[in-house]
Protein backbone atom coordinates (compact mmCIF):
# COMPACT_ATOMS: atom_id res chain seq x y z
CA UNK A 1 0.00 0.00 0.00
CA UNK A 2 0.90 3.27 -0.50
CA UNK A 3 2.47 5.15 2.05
CA UNK A 4 2.11 8.69 3.94
CA UNK A 5 5.30 10.04 2.56
CA UNK A 6 4.56 8.46 -0.97
CA UNK A 7 1.68 10.34 -1.20
CA UNK A 8 2.58 13.39 -0.14
CA UNK A 9 5.66 13.48 -2.66
CA UNK A 10 3.39 12.80 -5.40
CA UNK A 11 1.06 15.87 -4.40
CA UNK A 12 3.93 18.11 -3.35
CA UNK A 13 2.94 18.28 -0.07
CA UNK A 14 0.19 20.59 -1.42
CA UNK A 15 -3.09 20.08 0.90
CA UNK A 16 -6.47 21.83 0.16
CA UNK A 17 -8.86 20.48 2.79
CA UNK A 18 -8.76 17.97 5.73
CA UNK A 19 -11.42 16.14 7.68
CA UNK A 20 -12.24 13.44 9.56
CA UNK A 21 -13.09 10.46 8.08
CA UNK A 22 -16.93 9.99 8.31
CA UNK A 23 -17.51 6.18 8.08
CA UNK A 24 -16.00 3.80 11.10
CA UNK A 25 -14.69 1.04 8.96
CA UNK A 26 -11.36 2.65 9.39
CA UNK A 27 -11.57 3.59 13.19
CA UNK A 28 -11.55 6.28 15.22
CA UNK A 29 -8.50 8.63 14.09
CA UNK A 30 -8.99 8.31 10.37
CA UNK A 31 -8.61 11.25 8.61
CA UNK A 32 -8.97 12.18 4.94
CA UNK A 33 -6.52 14.77 3.15
CA UNK A 34 -7.59 15.98 -0.16
CA UNK A 35 -5.33 17.85 -3.05
CA UNK A 36 -7.03 19.94 -5.33
CA UNK A 37 -5.80 21.80 -8.05
CA UNK A 38 -8.68 24.05 -7.88
CA UNK A 39 -9.67 23.74 -11.80
CA UNK A 40 -13.48 21.87 -12.62
CA UNK A 41 -11.87 19.77 -15.48
CA UNK A 42 -8.74 19.53 -13.25
CA UNK A 43 -7.80 16.82 -11.09
CA UNK A 44 -7.66 16.18 -7.18
CA UNK A 45 -6.25 12.87 -4.70
CA UNK A 46 -7.32 12.08 -1.73
CA UNK A 47 -5.84 9.79 1.21
CA UNK A 48 -7.59 8.36 3.96
CA UNK A 49 -5.29 7.49 6.85
CA UNK A 50 -4.83 6.91 10.79
CA UNK A 51 -3.67 10.41 12.95
CA UNK A 52 -2.04 7.97 15.17
CA UNK A 53 -0.29 5.07 13.59
CA UNK A 54 -0.40 6.73 10.18
CA UNK A 55 -1.68 3.28 8.54
CA UNK A 56 -2.89 4.39 5.01
CA UNK A 57 -6.63 3.30 4.23
CA UNK A 58 -7.34 3.99 1.22
CA UNK A 59 -5.95 6.18 -1.59
CA UNK A 60 -7.93 7.94 -4.63
CA UNK A 61 -6.87 9.87 -7.66
CA UNK A 62 -9.41 11.99 -9.34
CA UNK A 63 -9.28 13.03 -13.43
CA UNK A 64 -12.18 15.26 -14.04
CA UNK A 65 -10.88 15.90 -17.77
CA UNK A 66 -11.22 11.97 -18.75
CA UNK A 67 -13.95 11.61 -16.06
CA UNK A 68 -11.83 8.95 -14.79
CA UNK A 69 -11.53 7.82 -11.01
CA UNK A 70 -9.05 5.47 -9.36
CA UNK A 71 -8.62 4.33 -5.64
CA UNK A 72 -6.12 1.75 -3.86
CA UNK A 73 -8.17 0.16 -0.81
CA UNK A 74 -5.76 -1.14 2.04
CA UNK A 75 -6.46 -5.17 1.94
CA UNK A 76 -6.47 -5.36 5.43
CA UNK A 77 -9.40 -3.13 5.55
CA UNK A 78 -11.25 -3.82 2.45
CA UNK A 79 -14.16 -5.94 4.24
CA UNK A 80 -14.71 -3.27 7.15
CA UNK A 81 -15.21 -0.93 4.55
CA UNK A 82 -17.46 -3.08 2.17
CA UNK A 83 -19.74 -4.54 5.06
CA UNK A 84 -20.24 -0.37 6.35
CA UNK A 85 -21.10 0.12 2.49
CA UNK A 86 -23.35 -2.65 2.65
CA UNK A 87 -24.77 -2.03 6.00
CA UNK A 88 -25.46 2.38 4.76
CA UNK A 89 -27.14 0.70 1.74
CA UNK A 90 -24.19 2.90 -0.23
CA UNK A 91 -22.25 2.18 -3.54
CA UNK A 92 -18.42 2.55 -2.75
CA UNK A 93 -17.98 1.64 -6.11
CA UNK A 94 -19.14 5.25 -7.59
CA UNK A 95 -16.82 8.39 -7.19
CA UNK A 96 -19.46 10.84 -9.17
CA UNK A 97 -22.65 11.08 -11.00
CA UNK A 98 -22.10 7.84 -13.82
CA UNK A 99 -18.41 7.76 -12.98
CA UNK A 100 -17.10 4.43 -10.83
CA UNK A 101 -13.90 3.71 -9.09
CA UNK A 102 -11.49 1.69 -11.26
CA UNK A 103 -9.95 -0.26 -8.09
CA UNK A 104 -5.75 -0.90 -8.71
CA UNK A 105 -3.36 -3.30 -6.61
CA UNK A 106 -0.37 -1.99 -7.22
CA UNK A 107 1.54 0.69 -6.09
CA UNK A 108 3.36 1.99 -9.13
CA UNK A 109 0.07 1.47 -11.26
CA UNK A 110 -1.54 4.39 -8.97
CA UNK A 111 1.39 6.23 -8.65
CA UNK A 112 2.20 6.60 -12.47
CA UNK A 113 -1.63 7.02 -13.54
CA UNK A 114 -1.69 9.98 -10.42
CA UNK A 115 1.82 11.43 -11.58
CA UNK A 116 0.30 11.75 -15.31
CA UNK A 117 -3.23 13.03 -14.31
CA UNK A 118 -1.08 15.79 -12.27
CA UNK A 119 0.75 16.74 -15.30
CA UNK A 120 -2.02 16.57 -18.00
CA UNK A 121 -0.04 13.34 -19.98
CA UNK A 122 -1.96 10.69 -21.42
CA UNK A 123 -1.58 7.60 -19.56
CA UNK A 124 -1.86 3.91 -19.83
CA UNK A 125 -5.76 3.03 -18.55
CA UNK A 126 -5.45 -1.02 -18.58
CA UNK A 127 -4.83 -2.29 -14.80
CA UNK A 128 -1.42 -3.99 -13.70
CA UNK A 129 -2.20 -6.61 -11.47
CA UNK A 130 0.96 -8.62 -9.95
CA UNK A 131 1.34 -12.32 -11.14
CA UNK A 132 3.65 -14.86 -8.82
CA UNK A 133 4.13 -17.17 -11.72
CA UNK A 134 6.61 -20.61 -11.12
CA UNK A 135 9.89 -20.47 -12.56
CA UNK A 136 8.77 -23.32 -14.77
CA UNK A 137 5.89 -21.55 -16.01
CA UNK A 138 7.55 -18.24 -16.51
CA UNK A 139 10.33 -20.02 -18.46
CA UNK A 140 7.65 -21.34 -20.82
CA UNK A 141 5.93 -18.09 -21.38
CA UNK A 142 9.42 -16.33 -21.68
CA UNK A 143 10.14 -18.85 -24.49
CA UNK A 144 7.06 -18.65 -26.33
CA UNK A 145 6.91 -14.81 -26.51
CA UNK A 146 10.27 -14.91 -27.97
CA UNK A 147 8.90 -17.31 -30.24
CA UNK A 148 6.26 -14.78 -31.40
CA UNK A 149 8.78 -11.92 -31.12
CA UNK A 150 7.28 -9.99 -28.20
CA UNK A 151 7.71 -8.71 -24.92
CA UNK A 152 7.04 -11.27 -21.90
CA UNK A 153 4.49 -8.65 -20.79
CA UNK A 154 2.57 -8.69 -23.98
CA UNK A 155 2.90 -12.18 -24.29
CA UNK A 156 1.25 -12.53 -20.49
CA UNK A 157 -1.26 -10.14 -21.19
CA UNK A 158 -2.47 -11.85 -24.64
CA UNK A 159 -2.67 -15.30 -22.08
CA UNK A 160 -4.96 -13.61 -19.48
CA UNK A 161 -7.03 -11.78 -21.71
CA UNK A 162 -8.07 -15.30 -23.93
CA UNK A 163 -8.64 -16.63 -20.47
CA UNK A 164 -10.91 -14.00 -19.75
CA UNK A 165 -12.17 -14.45 -22.95
CA UNK A 166 -13.10 -17.96 -22.16
CA UNK A 167 -14.07 -18.17 -18.74
CA UNK A 168 -16.75 -15.57 -20.41
CA UNK A 169 -17.88 -17.71 -23.05
CA UNK A 170 -18.26 -20.80 -20.67
CA UNK A 171 -20.28 -18.48 -17.75
CA UNK A 172 -17.66 -18.99 -15.60
CA UNK A 173 -16.86 -15.23 -15.48
CA UNK A 174 -18.29 -13.90 -12.02
CA UNK A 175 -18.70 -10.20 -12.15
CA UNK A 176 -17.21 -8.21 -9.43
CA UNK A 177 -19.14 -7.38 -6.69
CA UNK A 178 -20.62 -3.40 -5.90
CA UNK A 179 -18.10 -1.49 -3.57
Amino acid sequence: MITMKEFMELIDYKITEGSKYGWECYGPNAYMLDSWNGEQDGYSFTIIFDTKDHTVYEVQAHDYVHNRAYRMVNPDFEKKMKKEAKRRNVSKKEAWDDVNYIDLGVDDDFIQKALAIKAGEDYDTSVMVNLDLPDDILLKAALEAHKQNITLNDYINKALASMVEEYKAKGLFKEAEDV
